[in-house]
């Protein structure tokens, strides 16, 4: 099933979407997407419903073809600071921010956003499986962070970095307990699930 292209025509529309905002490690990253109206691609779809050998094929697919895209993080120390919900808010601002486009209106993922940018929005619940440039930032997001959680773990292996994303797997939390926190966990984060203290 091909996604709808846009919620309006003759507009330009940016999907944004985020990743990661329920590891327990590393940054909240985000990616905006402006892709042509007359674009269409049946792959194209929610990341978390695609194969890592699709995505992989889409990202190159996506960036070839789309009008702007760009990605953004928003660090483990903003996401301590500021809270997981707005170092998302704010890794989507940059994203957006950093298209080479000024869009029209965006296409948010989730059932809420705030910014100070002035562009006007929709926030789509599943967004990532009924629009085109939302599934496309979802991909591109999500494939940019995997990337940088298999660097993560060859600096700090014994979590299973490479295969849970950062996640909360068993093999993540086994790791934090034999080995302690790393400088890229979340200290505001509850690490284990009975948790009294965790040396970082």
């Amino acid at each position: 099933m091909t996604l709808l292209p846009y919620l309006e025509s003759d507009r330009v529309e940016a999907g944004c979407d985020e990743v990661g905002r329920g590891c327990l490690c590393g940054p909240v990253v985000a990616a905006a997407v402006i892709l042509p109206p007359d674009y269409a691609n049946e792959l194209i779809n929610d990341s978390k419903k695609l194969t890592k050998s699709n995505r992989q094929a889409l990202v190159e697919e996506i960036k070839a073809n789309a009008v702007a895209w760009s990605i953004a993080e928003a660090s483990v120390e903003e996401i301590d600071q500021i809270n997981i919900l707005n170092a998302s808010f704010l890794a989507m601002s940059r994203s957006i921010l950093a298209l080479a486009i000024t869009p029209d209106h965006l296409l948010i993922d989730g059932n809420r956003f705030k910014s100070e940018i002035s562009i006007p929005f929709d926030c789509i619940i599943k967004g990532d499986g009924k629009y085109a440039s939302i599934a496309a930032a979802s991909i591109l997001a999500k494939e940019y962070r995997d990337e940088l959680m298999v660097e993560y773990d060859r600096r700090y292996p014994g979590y299973g970095w490479s295969s849970n994303a950062g996640y909360p797997t068993k093999a993540h939390r086994y790791g934090i307990e034999k080995l302690g926190a790393t400088p890229i966990h979340r200290k505001s984060f509850r690490l284990l699930p009975d948790q009294l203290e965790i040396s970082f």
